[in-house]
């Protein structure tokens, strides 16, 4: 298949879901597909790369910070990117669109779509969804409602990496979501001894948590180092609260992509304390690296942990005092547990995920009336509200 992918966000600029747009076109690529990728470009890189064999294209749009964007930046990048995608679309015989995020990327795939005819697959990755992060985006969802709902109407299926987002959007608009889990291939990274050391990595904004752990590291006296990686508007606060509390903090700041493997596989112990996620990559390059996981009970934290972490209720300081008090009492139940996430983590291997994908997409493409040879594998572990379309 020729794929276009369309998603205001790529590595290196952007979180986890340009992460998972970039292991979907890796892996589609690695499989035989030929997968373009339109994003958002900034002044230190070019317009045109190639990653593993993804072709990519950058435009040029208002972005500041390569590890987050305002809603106006993100409406910078929105006519330009129709405008390359459009370019590639009459050159390129591309058979359907993989679309990340359904604001603002759906927008370009929707007038494309309106344009050439070319069918859409939308990946929905949280904040894209109404009621998901209401602190950034409720105003603006607010104002779009309308035409959301016409983006998820037009597209070919919908896809979601959990089943808290299946079912957010199914309150907003009744559609088949079609929940295909994220996939993650770990890194190479250096074999390291492990340090005395409780890491988080996440971006700094307050329902992540980090506030909380803090105060749970108020109460316990270990030798292990507290380690946070991320940078964001509630670094200050809590910054702040750790010195208050008297408690003996790294603050890394942001982190590149290329340092995290190393500095995954220094920690003993990986710590998420979040208060609402669709489905949290950090976990995965944690468990990935064999870290013994704490982190809480919401449903997207627990579906991608399942039984290999230590699970505590969001904003618990005393469960997570405990559930960090259990492992550093013992090396065998943390060892064990390091190897727990080593086991969940293998699930969401590239190879498992992409025939979900190949399956959908050939549908997708089926729709049309289109043909493609060689059929692939039924998804065996996609689970949906229904199908909107034909099987193939």
């Amino acid at each position: 298949m020729r794929i276009l992918t369309i998603c205001y966000e790529y590595p290196p600029v952007g979180g986890g879901g340009g992460v998972v747009c970039q292991g979907v076109a890796q892996a589609l690529v690695g499989a035989g597909h030929e997968v373009h990728v339109v994003t958002s470009g900034m002044r230190d890189l070019p317009a045109c790369a190639e990653d593993r064999g993804v072709k990519i294209h950058r435009v040029p749009c208002v972005r500041r910070v390569r590890f987050h964007a305002t809603a106006a930046e993100l409406a910078t990048q929105i006519l330009p990117s129709y405008q390359k995608a459009l370019a590639l679309a009459r050159r390129e015989p591309f058979d359907l669109i993989h679309c990340h995020f359904v604001i603002p990327s759906g927008v370009v795939a929707w007038l494309l779509h309106r344009r050439t005819g070319l069918p859409y697959v939308l990946t929905a990755h949280g904040s894209d969804v109404p009621g998901y992060n209401p602190e950034r985006f409720e105003l603006m969802h607010h104002f779009l409602a309308p035409f959301w709902r016409r983006i998820i109407e037009a597209s070919a299926a919908i896809t979601a990496p959990s089943r808290f987002l299946q079912e957010l959007i199914g309150r907003k608009i009744d559609v088949p979501v079609d929940v295909i889990p994220n996939s993650f291939e770990a890194p190479p990274a250096p074999d390291l001894p492990r340090r005395d050391r409780i890491l988080v990595v996440t971006r700094m904004v307050e329902r992540k948590g980090v506030q909380h752990l803090i105060q749970a590291m108020a109460g316990l006296e270990t030798r292990f180092e507290l380690c946070i990686a991320g940078d964001g508007p509630y670094l200050p606060t809590v910054r702040q609260m750790a010195q208050d509390l008297g408690v003996p903090a790294t603050f890394l700041g942001f982190v590149g992509r290329d340092q995290l493997p190393a500095l995954y596989r220094s920690a003993k112990i990986f710590v998420f304390p979040s208060m609402q996620e669709n489905f949290p990559m950090v976990l995965l390059e944690a468990m990935s690296a064999g870290c013994a996981v704490v982190t809480s009970t919401v449903p997207g934290c627990a579906e991608v942990a399942g039984d290999a972490a230590l699970l505590v209720e969001p904003g618990d300081v005393a469960g997570l005092r405990r559930a960090l008090a259990r492992l550093l009492a013992d090396e065998e139940t943390m060892a064990l547990f390091g190897r727990k996430s080593l086991q969940q983590a293998a699930r969401f291997a590239p190879e498992r995920i992409l025939r979900q994908y190949e399956a959908l997409f050939r549908r997708a493409v089926g729709s049309t009336g289109r043909e493609l040879p060689l059929p692939v594998a039924q998804p065996q572990e996609s689970e949906a509200r229904g199908r909107r379309l034909p099987a193939a």
